[in-house]
């Protein structure tokens, strides 16, 4: 790896595969595949900003990224195009001064502020009624997000905060765990479709029933 990469995918910085991607956010794998060779990698990114490592199936990315992915498919959900997204990500660099700009609490928490008025709003073009879906999209998702003092996504709660399941970069690698255990919500879900009966798992990792029911759910809601 090249020092850029190293600080793109080094440590704390979690590590997503298309499949990740796509069963944490709850989007389609083929589109998260075109987008970051499509949009990170070749719009976004440059000689000093690379989004993405390996080739193929072994494509991965981080967790800056993976919360940036929920942001750019709202914004195509609502019709907002590609070329305007792209341009608006470019200025917010600039401003947020970061290379993930949508994966700040500037957008995440005030999504209708930041991408509706100035120079961003300009190029979006938003009508009312496109910024209140937005606002009403992008409430909820925040809610599932702890920001750090640069006001960047620190860790995700996919299933919400209420629930066990929490994505944490610093903590294996970013895959899904059972709350601050060190347990993967997918062996968990894997002894389950293997025949474990719940109450054994529980016995098994010294966790709740809650727990184990959410690492099922989280898995099977994916499927």
């Amino acid at each position: 790896m090249t020092s850029t990469n190293q600080d793109i995918f080094g440590i704390g910085s979690g590590i997503y595969t298309i499949p990740d991607v796509s069963i944490i956010l709850g989007l389609p794998p083929a589109k998260v595949r075109r987008w970051l060779n499509e949009y990170w990698n070749a719009q976004f990114g440059g000689s000093d900003k690379i989004f993405s490592e390996g080739l193929g199936k072994s494509l991965t990315t981080n967790f800056f990224t993976l919360i940036e992915f929920f942001t750019f498919y709202q914004l195509r959900e609502e019709g907002v195009s590609t070329q305007k997204i792209v341009k608006a990500h470019k200025i917010l660099e600039e401003v947020l001064g970061t290379k993930y700009p949508f994966a700040k609490s500037n957008i995440l928490t005030d999504g209708k502020q930041i991408l509706f008025t100035g120079q961003i709003g300009e190029i979006i073009r938003a009508d009312e009624t496109l910024q209140i879906t937005i606002k009403h999209v992008f409430e909820p998702f925040c809610k599932k997000i702890d920001f750090n003092s640069h006001d960047l996504a620190e860790r995700l709660y996919p299933m919400g905060k209420d629930h066990a399941i929490i994505i944490d970069p610093k903590r294996q690698f970013g895959q899904p765990l059972i709350g601050t255990t060190n347990i993967l919500a997918e062996t968990v879900y894997g002894l389950f479709q293997g025949g474990e009966s719940i109450e054994v798992i529980v016995r098994l990792y010294d966790l709740s029933i809650a727990e184990v029911k959410d690492a099922i759910n989280f898995y099977q809601n994916a499927a």
